[in-house]
């Protein structure tokens, strides 16, 4: 069965592969009749999405990601279809069940082409076999010419396993990579087609467990685990009916120099969207009024040196939330000095984070919620590195500074030094300012009112991405950080 409901384990290529082999002689499956199974599966997924086509081209590389592409080929002859495959390399140099496959299409009638320079004009639908998951260093010319043509005839592709050029453990483009419209892939979810560039290349991802995910999953732990809505709402708390402001949080933003008003506004409004029982603020004077015109329920205050007005507020605070529009003056420093040796859950984002990566330490009690900018300055490093590997900054950053850390980004990683997230919601409508101040409230608000600190990084950041895809039902072009409030507000009210 194939299918868009992925699971919610994630792996690593290389335990995919290991595990494979143990699901298969546990099940008393040969390896051959998985290929068999995969090439079915893109099969029926081409059937779904191009009913009316009559043509497709197949291209296939020198392992076993070309074996499923035999078969492919094989059952869309057998259905009428005309069928044209293209095998980088030679095929006499196909070994095991890819030689098998091989042998099977030309059984078939099936003839074998070496690639030309162009997509011929009949052919509706190219289903990319080419490199698959094992490929680890940058793509060969060949292969990157290949992909290049591919690419430039705007042929709908179907990606077997995983799009030809991306990491499938990273979601790093290595080269050259194809520009799948769906990626079928088998037995257990490849980490990397939740996270970085993969959202460029992989389409819709179909899962196809082969008849062996379950007892796949039964013998190998997960790399990463994607948040879902079901575990989502058990991590949010019910509500006693008797329940008063003073059970649901007190939480602290602190931030907003000169000019940067909107930002602290949006992280305290997010706050209280989201469940926050008394929300305040500590700003500079020139923003209080501009904050509680138009949101009389938050609580703010104007600062400038009175170290006794922080200490009162940092002593009503359940947590702190730090950074929104902070700013990097002198006024801004002063006001993070004071909250630096709170133990109290702390949310730290923006230049909050720009300030640590300046006086780096390490505590226990915080969420930090960088961008890739963000986490290329605390690690000191560049963006690009950052990243080539998500996963790995990721723990970086946790192990360097700490509590839990929050890699913002398409497919956002969560790490709590133990294990990771990955959040597969969101779209580029967030791309825009105040968004990831507005994360920052939301997660404080979630610590505000019981949840751990993992829990609240995880949740929050599900909520913030699953509003945004709710809000860009009407366009993604043109989305506001404050246009998810309403449904911040639907998506913390579980049904």
């Amino acid at each position: 069965m194939v299918t868009l409901q992925l699971p919610t384990q994630l792996y690593r290529a290389e335990q995919v592969r290991q595990g494979e082999c143990l699901a298969a002689q546990i099940m008393q499956l040969e390896m051959y009749q998985l290929m068999e199974r995969a090439g079915q599966a893109v099969f029926e997924v081409f059937r779904q999405q191009h009913p009316n086509a009559t043509s497709l081209l197949i291209c296939c590389g020198g392992g076993n990601n070309g074996g499923d592409g035999y078969i492919v080929a094989r059952l869309a002859r057998e259905s009428g279809l005309a069928v044209t495959l293209w095998q980088l390399g030679l095929a006499g140099r196909l070994s095991g069940d890819a030689a098998l496959a091989r042998d099977a299409w030309l059984a078939s009638g099936g003839k074998i082409l070496q690639p030309q320079s162009e997509v011929p004009a009949s052919v509706e639908v190219i289903v990319d076999a080419l490199l698959g998951t094992g490929l680890k260093g940058k793509v060969r010319e060949d292969n990157a010419e290949l992909i290049s043509l591919i690419n430039r005839s705007k042929r709908p592709v179907i990606a077997v396993d995983v799009p030809s050029g991306l990491c499938a453990d990273t979601g790093v483009a290595l080269g050259t990579v194809i520009q799948a419209q769906s990626t079928v892939t088998f037995i257990g979810i490849k980490q990397g087609l939740c996270t970085g560039q993969a959202a460029n290349y992989c389409g819709e991802v179909y899962f196809a467990g082969l008849g062996v995910d379950e007892a796949f999953q039964q013998q190998i732990l997960p790399s990463v685990n994607r948040i879902s809505q079901a575990e989502v709402y058990r991590c949010l708390p019910r509500r006693d009916r008797t329940a008063h402001k003073g059970d649901h949080g007190r939480v602290l933003c602190a931030g907003g120099d000169l000019g940067m008003a909107g930002a602290i506004r949006l992280a305290a409004e997010a706050c209280a969207r989201s469940g926050a029982g008394l929300t305040a603020v500590i700003t500079q004077p020139d923003n209080v009024l501009s904050i509680v015109t138009v949101r009389p329920e938050i609580m703010v205050q104007g600062w400038q040196d009175k170290a006794h007005e922080i200490s009162q507020r940092l002593e009503w605070a359940d947590v702190i939330v730090i950074g929104p529009g902070l700013g990097q003056s002198d006024w801004s420093k002063a006001l993070l000095f004071h909250f630096d040796a709170t133990e109290k859950k702390m949310v730290v984002d923006a230049d909050g984070l720009n300030l640590l990566a300046l006086s780096p330490d390490y505590k226990n009690n915080r969420i930090m919620t960088p961008h890739p900018g963000e986490a290329a300055r605390l690690l000191g490093t560049t963006v690009a590195s950052v990243e080539a590997d998500r996963f790995a900054a990721v723990q970086l950053l946790q192990q360097k500074f700490g509590g839990v850390v929050v890699l913002k980004g398409a497919g956002t990683l969560i790490y709590d030094g133990r294990q990771c997230w990955v959040c597969t919601a969101g779209n580029p409508g967030m791309a825009t300012g105040g968004m990831g101040d507005v994360l920052s409230g939301i997660i404080g608000a979630l610590a505000g009112q019981g949840l751990s600190l993992a829990e609240a990084a995880r949740v929050g950041v599900w909520i913030h991405s699953t509003a945004a895809d709710l809000c860009a039902r009407k366009g993604e072009r043109g989305v506001l950080a404050s246009d998810l409030f309403p449904y911040i507000r639907q998506l913390v009210n579980p049904r």
